[in-house]
C-alpha cells in the first residue's frame, strides 16, 4: 500500500509529467507525477464522470474527495468562477500537484487542503459533491465516504461518483440507497457506472 496513491506520502520516485487536455470543452494543463492516480493521462471513468455530472442550481459550494492532481475539481471551477471549490487528499504529492495544476490553470477559486476523505472538513456543507473513489482502499472506506459524503451535503444536495461494476458499482448502490432517498444511475459506459445520490 505504501506505494499506492491512497497513501499520505508515496515512496516512488518522483517523476513528473506536464500534459494537456480538453475536459468539458475546456483546454486544461496538468502535471502529474508518479505515486499519484492516472498518471499519464485522465483516466476513462474520470472524463465519463465530468462529461455526465450536471451543477445543481445556485451557487453551493463543490468538493472533490480524492482530488490526485485536480482533473475534476479544476476543471469544474475554470468553467464555474462564481462558485468555491474545495478539493480534499491523503496523498500530499497529489495536492502539491494539484495546487500547480490551479496555477498553471489560473484558477482561483478553489481551497486545496489534506483531508483523510472528509475527515478534515469539520461541519462544512456543500451542495455537491464529487468523487472518483480509491476503490483498492477497499468497500469499508468507499462506503465511509459515502456516509460522510452524506453528512457533509445540504439539503437537495448530490454526491456524485464513478464507480467499475467489476470493483462494486451494484454493492455501492445498495449502500448508496441506504443512506439517500433519491439514487440514479446515470450513465454506463464500457463497464463504469456514474451514480448520482441526492440528499432530501
Amino acid at each position: 500500500m505504501s506505494n499506492h496513491y491512497y497513501t499520505e506520502k508515496p515512496n516512488v520516485e518522483s517523476s513528473r509529467k506536464k500534459w494537456d487536455t480538453e475536459l468539458r470543452g475546456v483546454k486544461m494543463l496538468f502535471t502529474s507525477d508518479s505515486g499519484v492516480f492516472s498518471k499519464k493521462e485522465v483516466d476513462f471513468g474520470t472524463r465519463l464522470l465530468l462529461d455526465t455530472y450536471k451543477f445543481a442550481e445556485g451557487n453551493g459550494d463543490i468538493l472533490d474527495v480524492g482530488c490526485g492532481y485536480g482533473p475534476i475539481g479544476l476543471t469544474l471551477a475554470k468553467e464555474r468562477p462564481e462558485s468555491s471549490f474545495f478539493l480534499v487528499d491523503v496523498n500530499e504529492r497529489a495536492l502539491e500537484l494539484a495546487e500547480l495544476n490551479a496555477k498553471l490553470n489560473n484558477i482561483g477559486n478553489v481551497s486545496i487542503s489534506k483531508s483523510n476523505l472528509l475527515s478534515a472538513l469539520d461541519d462544512r456543507k456543500f451542495s455537491s459533491i464529487l468523487s472518483n473513489p480509491p476503490i483498492r482502499a477497499g468497500k469499508k472506506v468507499v462506503h465511509q465516504l459515502f456516509e460522510e459524503a452524506y453528512n457533509h451535503l445540504e439539503e437537495d444536495g448530490q454526491l456524485w461518483i464513478v464507480i467499475q461494476k467489476k470493483q462494486g458499482a451494484p454493492s455501492a448502490i445498495e449502500k448508496l440507497e441506504s443512506l439517500f432517498t433519491q439514487v440514479v444511475v446515470e450513465k454506463k459506459s464500457k463497464g463504469y457506472y456514474i451514480i448520482s445520490a441526492k440528499k432530501d
